[in-house]
């Protein structure tokens, strides 16, 4: 299992998670992320680059601008290695019996 202290460490910020849900609305440049929060550009560089190396954004360039996707995949496997590790299955399959009608 991969180390999943860089993605809990990137989801322990508010901002870093309204980044993401906004990238899972679609695909976004810097400059209007930036314009989404009352915070700097700098600031919110610190953010992209901290969700980047969690590895749960990619960035591609588009002419001047750099335009980032969110990694969902990344996101999903990291956290369900993590669960699997601590949790029992029991646990999980107890609490989908439940849901069900």
């Amino acid at each position: 299992m991969q180390d999943p202290t860089e993605v809990f460490r990137a989801l322990a910020d508010p901002t870093r998670r309204q980044i993401l849900k906004a990238l899972k609305r679609k695909d976004l440049p810097a400059g209007e992320i930036t314009a989404m929060f009352n915070i700097s550009f700098p600031s919110i560089s610190r953010h992209l680059s901290i969700l980047k190396a969690a590895g749960l954004v990619s960035e591609r360039r588009q002419g001047n601008s750099i335009i980032y996707s969110v990694n969902s995949e990344h996101l999903a496997l990291c956290l369900s290695e993590f669960i699997s590790a601590v949790c029992p299955t029991e646990i999980i399959e107890r609490h989908r019996s439940r849901k069900k009608p």
